[in-house]
């Protein structure tokens, strides 16, 4: 498979960014990286995320679209793009922070927007346990997710399950990543990277060789 737009999705704690960063080195891709921390509402989520949850979704959904907006203007044929998230993730995320009322208005946006940001050539959707998601958010040791619950956590990993599930409207390449790391095992990525070139339409799972 010839991809030229690639992008990583999963939820938080996940990976997603680490793995960009390894697969832009060996693909030599031109790296977009979401920019979560210039959220000025994100934190006050955290707290309160009845309170801020529409704050917060609006502000990700345009920061999101003006960045991935970026795309049309590149030549997607000169090189490889990769990307740690995709439109469409904001929207499991409205849908599960935002009441119906918040949720009718933000899709009225959303409906304007998506249609205008290219889709990719590949997604692929890292999966890991609840806990496990936990441990990596504690380790990585961000002020504003100390608040993180395990119930709200574990609601969001659903829906991005209950999402993916469904989703049709790309290749998708889907990673259990509960016992596997990129980061530290040569062999699984270059593993992955053979899995990534040989990636056909459809959904396919990886399995890593053992």
């Amino acid at each position: 498979m010839d991809a030229r737009y690639i992008v990583i999705e999963g939820p938080i704690g996940v990976g997603k960014t680490s793995l960009a960063h390894l697969l832009a080195t060996e693909l030599s891709a031109r790296l977009f990286l979401e920019k979560v921390e210039d959220n000025p509402f994100l934190a006050r989520f955290y707290q309160d995320r009845h309170q801020f949850a529409f704050q917060t979704q609006i502000f990700f959904l345009l920061s999101r679209y003006r960045q991935l907006g970026f795309l049309q203007q590149q030549d997607l044929f000169s090189s490889v793009m990769l990307s740690d998230y995709f439109l469409p993730k904001d929207r499991i995320f409205a849908a599960l922070n935002l009441n119906p009322e918040e949720l009718s208005l933000y899709d009225q946006i959303y409906a304007l927007l998506n249609p205008r940001i290219p889709k990719p050539d590949l997604v692929i959707y890292l999966q890991a346990e609840t806990n496990a998601l936990m441990q990596r958010i504690k380790l990585r040791g961000r002020d504003y997710e100390n608040g993180m619950e395990w119930d709200y956590l574990a609601s969001l990993n659903q829906a991005y399950n209950d999402f993916f599930f469904y989703y049709k409207d790309t290749p998708l390449l889907v990673i259990q990543t509960t016992e596997i790391d990129f980061v530290k095992s040569r062999a699984d990525l270059e593993d992955l990277l053979d899995k990534i070139t040989q990636m056909k339409k459809g959904t396919q799972y990886y399995v890593p060789r053992i």
